[in-house]
């Protein structure tokens, strides 16, 4: 992790303050863009042609696909590239997150406030589910940065409550907290929590890392598919798992 590069990739991309103005002209949202000058400065790197496909970076240490939103569209993409080189995927995870409301008439902006709805890093552990079929694979990589963002909305000014149907205009990254990079099956323990007892349900690891049970089910299909855990039994309807 280097914040500091962080900082740097930033300052390039959003010449050092938020670019009201800019927003739209950009050909990517300024998220995606400050990770790409984050993990590629050299701009000859990026948005090279390979085959069919675009990929984001390619450097010595082979391809980085920077995704956002879903991992899903990436499942061709993946098929494809991991033929013949390694990939690194790399999927933020908003850990904290503020919203701004921009007035569109006056340009002003109101104070942020912090939103409650964050992401964990199981959220990101959940998501990749959408390309397990590729976890296996030795030349996957996999980096999550923990980030904190800002989202800027456009307030709805011909509504009453101009804050409800506000237009999302941009997500700026604002700061770099972490860094989990998964290169090998045993990396996965991190997202297995210290005091998960030796044998747990997805009930038990559900309210161990406070996200719902229905997310922890999907965690743990994930991590029972790259063997950082395993099944020995069941409990009623629930299965029991315990560390690999």
């Amino acid at each position: 992790m280097d914040r500091l590069g962080f900082e740097k990739a930033k300052e390039n991309v959003l010449n050092g303050g938020r670019l009201i103005k800019g927003i739209g002209t950009l050909g990517e949202k300024s998220l995606h863009a400050v990770l790409k000058e984050y993990y590629e400065p050299d701009e000859e790197s990026r948005e090279v042609r390979i085959g069919r496909f675009v990929a984001d970076i390619v450097g010595e240490d082979g391809v980085i696909e920077i995704q956002t939103g879903s991992l899903l569209p990436l499942r061709e993409k993946l098929g494809e590239l991991l033929k013949s080189c390694r990939v690194t995927v790399v999927h933020p995870v908003e850990a904290v997150k503020y919203i701004l409301y921009l007035d569109p008439i006056t340009g002003e902006m109101t104070e942020r406030r912090r939103s409650p709805r964050v992401m964990k890093p199981c959220d990101g552990l959940a998501e990749l589910y959408r390309i397990k079929q590729f976890l296996n694979d030795e030349r996957l990589r996999i980096c999550f940065p923990v980030i904190e963002t800002e989202q800027l909305r456009e307030l709805n000014i011909n509504s009453k409550e101009p804050k409800k149907g506000a237009k999302k205009l941009d997500k700026l990254p604002v700061r770099l907290i972490d860094e989990i990079v998964i290169e090998r099956p045993e990396d996965y323990r991190v997202f297995l929590p210290s005091d998960l007892p030796e044998q747990f349900s997805s009930k038990v690891f559900a309210k161990a890392c406070r996200i719902r049970q229905g997310k922890a089910s999907t965690c743990l299909n994930v991590l029972t598919h790259v063997g950082a855990i395993r099944r020995v039994g069941k409990e009623g309807r629930s299965y029991i798992y315990e560390r690999s």
